[in-house]
């Protein structure tokens, strides 16, 4: 799931630069950490004809399989090394939300069967993707897929973002890439998203800067991950009434989810739910379960890919067109060599801004912000303005 709203509150509260938009190649020569499995979940749910997942002639879903294939093909072609990191097993703390999400399915499931009988293709297919979820199989055909295609990938032994946002903080890639923003709450020093859509979408990548974040947002990295839990996560039960606006001004009023508990119990307008274990929740996001950049497992590497065995599981398996799968492993062995290239950048080592410079640099963004706020109140006083002048009888 993420965390609720948080995009919204970083656009709306946060310098320009916090957010930056731009086309896939110009990550070319990065490293980048994958979330896999919600790669594969959005494969599942995007990658499909007539409604209906990808099959192979004998009744297999192989969307996930085309979408790992073509995307990844698709960075590789940009220049962009990625590492894929596969979920381990998820924290205890987590099980009450993937009890509701199974419940959710379920209904979806029971929902669709009706929709079937009575409802409208458009109904149909809303509820099938609603019961769509990523399986032992559905991973353990990727990662053999990945193996085929000399990309490398590690299993996390919990958390693949949280994993993903280890592996960028100690500088083995240049960032974390899923579309849960709670990869920022795990400490990812960068976030991009939509990496791993097509490209018919025409979706921007969107690199997110925490730094820019904590900067806007004027908190510590402990006083961001109280926000977030408190705006909604995987591991404790949402708040009711409590919005983006409300949680940001709770946590800059109270300092931390502690005052934010004394406030509301001595308060009737909320309710906290009778087990909340926030400080639980804050301790998976401060100290997740990962593996050391330095673990053996963690020292990955690009390989050229097999190119007949790569044939065989996808076209003899799984019914693939081989001229195409054919084609993508030529692009992958070329790619391969043309990425002894590196980045301009990695030639220089970043020279160290002094407190001067810092000290302008904060002034900007906070000029920046004020502006954006200035125009923000100016176009809703316009909007109101508008609104209430008389309409011409014409």
């Amino acid at each position: 799931m993420g965390i609720k709203h948080l995009y919204q509150l970083i656009k709306e509260n946060c310098p320009t630069d916090a957010i930056k938009e731009g086309e896939i190649k110009n990550q070319f020569g990065r490293k980048v950490a994958i979330d896999a499995s919600m790669s594969i979940y959005s494969f599942l749910i995007a990658v499909r004809s007539d409604g209906q997942q990808l099959m192979s002639e004998t009744g297999e879903t192989t969307s996930h399989l085309m979408g790992m294939f073509y995307r990844t093909l698709r960075m590789v072609d940009n220049g962009i090394k990625p590492l894929f990191v596969f979920d381990g097993a998820p924290p205890k703390l987590k099980s009450g939300e993937l009890a509701k999400r199974f419940q959710r399915k379920s209904e979806a499931l029971e929902q669709q069967e009706e929709a079937k009988e009575t409802g409208t293709a458009e109904e149909v297919e809303k509820f099938s993707r609603r019961t769509v979820r990523v399986t032992r199989e559905h991973n353990a055909e990727c990662q053999k897929l990945l193996k085929l295609m000399g990309i490398p990938y590690i299993i996390a032994p919990t958390e693949a973002e949280a994993q993903c946002a280890a592996l960028a903080r100690a500088g083995k890639v240049y960032a974390a890439a899923s579309e849960d923003m709670d990869t920022l709450t795990f400490n990812s020093p960068v976030l991009l998203r939509h990496l791993t859509f097509s490209e018919q979408r025409k979706e921007p990548i969107q690199e997110i800067f925490l730094d820019k974040v904590l900067e806007g947002l004027e908190m510590e990295l402990e006083q961001f991950i109280d926000l977030c839990i408190l705006l909604g996560c995987d591991y404790v039960d949402p708040i009711k009434g409590i919005g983006p606006s409300t949680a940001l001004k709770l946590i800059r009023d109270y300092k931390n989810l502690e005052g934010v508990v004394k406030f509301m119990e001595s308060s009737s307008k909320y309710t906290i739910p009778s087990d909340w274990p926030y400080a639980d929740a804050r301790l998976l996001f401060l100290e997740p379960d990962v593996r050391a950049a330095d673990d053996p497992e963690c020292d990955f590497k690009w390989e050229a890919p097999d190119v007949e065995s790569l044939v065989k599981y996808l076209v003899e398996d799984k019914g693939f067109n081989e001229d195409r799968v054919r084609s993508g492993a030529a692009r992958l062995q070329k790619n391969l060599k043309a990425q002894q290239q590196s980045r301009m950048e990695s030639f220089f080592k970043p020279k160290e801004k002094t407190e001067e410079e810092k000290a302008n640099l904060k002034r900007k963004a906070e000029e920046q912000l004020a502006t954006k706020k200035k125009q923000q109140k100016q176009a809703a006083k316009d909007k109101k303005e508008a609104k209430a002048k008389p309409r011409g009888t014409g």
